[in-house]
């Protein structure tokens, strides 16, 4: 699956349907923001079970506003619902791989005991 737009009418059927979500938020006057775009939608094609989606800042304030967004690009990953990673700046294929192979085996259950 390609990535795909999100903004604040879908969020919340996106994360219904979903179990693991991970969310690029951008803007298009961000330079990182084009070097990071194309990496996440080639890493978005290789995990087809997975949903990836990319957040315009410019145009999507109150959803960037409800994630705590204060710097661009910035990666959040919600498995359950539950952010379980939230990353700014650009990061290479290889480690976005990585991490989306770490947010399959994350088991949330076990992160709400902890901070409990």
């Amino acid at each position: 699956m390609s990535s795909k737009i999100v903004t604040e009418k879908n969020i919340s059927e996106v994360l219904n349907q979903y179990e693991i979500v991970i969310l690029d938020f951008w803007a298009s006057w961000c330079e990182p923001c084009k070097i990071f775009g194309p990496i996440f939608d080639t890493v978005a094609k290789k995990h087809p079970d997975i949903f990836f989606g990319k957040v315009n800042t410019e145009t999507e304030h109150l959803l960037a506003s409800d994630f705590n967004i204060r710097s661009i690009p910035t990666l959040v990953i919600l498995k359950q619902k539950t952010i379980i990673l939230e990353q700014s700046g650009s990061i290479p294929e290889y480690l976005l791989n990585k991490i989306v192979g770490e947010a399959r085996n994350i088991d949330v259950d076990s992160l709400d005991k902890e901070n409990d």
